[in-house]
């Protein structure tokens, strides 16, 4: 069975522990990369990761995206969205649908 991870500062994520997930509390980008990649061997299928810790992993990410697991989610975290999240859902669907299925381009 796949495990389900979290990943980003203690603050946005610590209260993923109560619902039973693996919570990872983490802001160094280096020993981020290090975690994603040991998750990634030791079977996990998904990966949330806060937004602001993403934006120092873009390779890490891009890695992942084209194999089937883990899969990484970006959430907002408790200083707020910068729509990344937002963003790398939208173009998750384009790709699938293969055109932008909301009107008005947003």
């Amino acid at each position: 069975m796949y495990k389900i991870a979290v990943m980003g500062d203690y603050d946005s994520i610590y209260g993923f522990a109560a619902l039973g997930l693996d919570t990872y509390p983490v802001s160094d980008p280096d020993e981020a990369r290090s975690i994603v990649n040991s998750l990634a061997a030791s079977e996990c299928g998904v990966i949330y990761m806060t937004e602001s810790l993403a934006a120092g992993l873009e390779d890490v990410i891009e890695t992942y995206k084209t194999k089937p697991t883990p899969a990484i989610i970006l959430i907002p975290g408790v200083n707020g969205n910068t729509g990344a999240g937002v963003l790398g859902v939208k173009q998750s669907v384009e790709k699938a649908v293969g055109s932008d299925i909301l009107f008005g381009g947003e």
